[in-house]
């Protein structure tokens, strides 16, 4: 392994290798520090060539590689696991925009980009880059595009894989893909993107992308909304896209759990309504119309829903600080959560219609399992994805004697009814090592078995992201 650690610093530069304890410490670990993994090095590349060289030198001598983007994954998809002695490359020295085509509403970047960039860089020309997410400060494109990440933005831009037009791959033979085409249309055979689209680095290593960019709004409203119960907030959405069609950006549900949570563990917050109401929604609507016509017309839609009892209340934000303090609400539930004690979660997603039935029966069941769980709701209703987490105090967790056996037995309860209600376990976090289990259970043969063959197909040695995703 020295040798292959000299060899990298002579591709790559001395400064591009991180081989201490210390150096390591940050991308072996994920993000919620419930996975540590090992490696012999960190490689940090700066560009495409330099990857592929990299990937050339692992694969010539068997040496597993782990990409990895911002190490935001929340399903150990992007740290090693324990007593791999394997190499992690790393995007994040890989930041440029090499174009922005605002005639052609496009942006072309690298992979280390972060997301936030991506969107300031859109801004700038008048467009907009619609992936939202609450991790959008570290993020990374590649990792984005790895993983086909959803957000709160979903509802009317559609995931990362409706934004993509165009990749540039190194495969594990250390080939070049070029695949940056910046076309809506090009009907000439398979359409190869979305061969890595949502592979979570099995298939080969995304370096740079080309990505759609949209008219950028003029104007946006937000409202904060209490429907009196799960059910109303269905209903509610149905008449909102009606009655605002596509101008209806964000829909965002988190029961009174969540709410509470939020505001007791993230200080100076403040909820528009009276937390304690039973459900609460964040909807956004975006235009380039005219302001008062918009706001007229969401006002008398809400009006209309408290009349025929379907909201308790509402509050619509007058300035976009009102605006930003509501977002900044919805973006901080995963740190609340982090902080309030241990919760088994889950990214599930339902047809819209099936989302009451699924509230109505997994909750009770799990309040009457566990003495003292408390049922935490967020998600992004619009879509039918509610990230649903079973909230234990770090007293109450400690407190298990088989703590694994607890979170086996929450899936099954969960996972379960997402099934009969013809959903999906994984939404948009992906699987990474976390969801192994799920999709041996709930993946026929006949999909294994093609995932098996495509992988083995571009990655024969099985070198890129180890035992990921796809269960041997």
């Amino acid at each position: 392994m020295k040798e292959l650690f000299k060899d990298l610093v002579h591709l790559v530069g001395e400064s591009a290798v991180l081989g201490e304890a210390q150096e390591l410490a940050p991308y072996v670990a994920d993000v919620r520090g419930r996975y540590q993994g090992d490696a012999v090095c960190v490689v940090r590349p700066r560009s495409t060539e330099e990857v592929a060289q990299v990937v050339k030198l692992c694969v010539d001598r068997s040496v597993p590689i782990q990409p990895q983007g911002g190490n935001t994954s929340l399903c150990g998809g992007s740290v090693p696991y324990a007593g791999e002695r394997g190499v992690i490359l790393s995007l994040s020295r890989m930041r440029r925009i090499r174009e922005v085509d605002a005639a052609n509403n496009s942006i072309t970047v690298e992979a280390g980009c972060v997301l936030a960039e991506v969107q300031r860089a859109a801004v700038d020309v008048g467009r907009f880059y619609p992936v939202s997410l609450g991790a959008e400060g570290s993020c990374q494109i590649g990792g984005n595009i790895a993983t086909n990440a959803g957000g709160t933005g979903v509802l009317r831009y559609g995931n990362t894989r409706e934004n993509v037009l165009g990749l540039e791959v190194v495969l594990p033979n250390g080939t070049i893909w070029q695949g940056l085409r910046a076309l809506r249309k090009n009907n000439t055979g398979f359409d190869l993107k979305h061969l890595f689209v949502g592979s979570e680095g099995l298939l080969g290593i995304i370096t740079a992308a080309t990505l759609r960019l949209h008219p950028l709004n003029t104007c946006h409203l937000a409202a904060w909304l209490a429907p009196v119960s799960i059910d109303a907030a269905v209903e509610l959405l149905g008449r909102v896209q009606s009655s605002l069609g596509p101008r209806l950006t964000a829909f965002e549900a988190m029961n009174a759990a969540q709410l509470q949570t939020t505001l007791q563990h993230m200080p100076g917050q403040q909820s528009p309504l009276d937390p304690a109401l039973p459900w609460h929604i964040l909807a956004e609507i975006g235009d380039a119309s005219d302001e008062a016509g918009l706001r007229t017309s969401l006002e008398n839609l809400l009006q209309t829903a408290i009349s025929d009892g379907l909201l308790s209340d509402a509050a619509v934000a007058s300035n976009e600080a009102q605006r930003a303090a509501m977002w900044t609400i919805r973006h901080s539930v995963t740190e609340a959560i982090k902080k309030a004690g241990r919760g088994v979660n889950h990214d599930i997603a339902v047809p819209v219609s099936k989302i009451a039935e699924f509230v109505h029966r997994v909750g009770p069941a799990l309040e009457q399992r566990f003495a003292g769980v408390q049922i935490v709701i967020v998600g992004h209703l619009g879509d039918g994805n509610l990230h649903f987490v079973a909230l234990f105090t770090h007293e109450a967790w400690n407190a298990f004697s088989d703590p694994q056996a607890v979170i086996d037995e929450v899936h099954r309860l969960v996972y379960g009814v997402v099934a009969e209600l013809g959903g999906t376990f994984s939404a948009e976090h992906g699987i990474g090592r976390y969801l192994l289990a799920e999709m041996r259970q709930y993946k026929s043969e006949v999909e294994l078995a093609l995932m098996r063959t495509i992988k083995h197909a571009l990655d024969p040695r099985g070198l890129f992201n180890p035992e990921k995703v796809i269960p041997q």
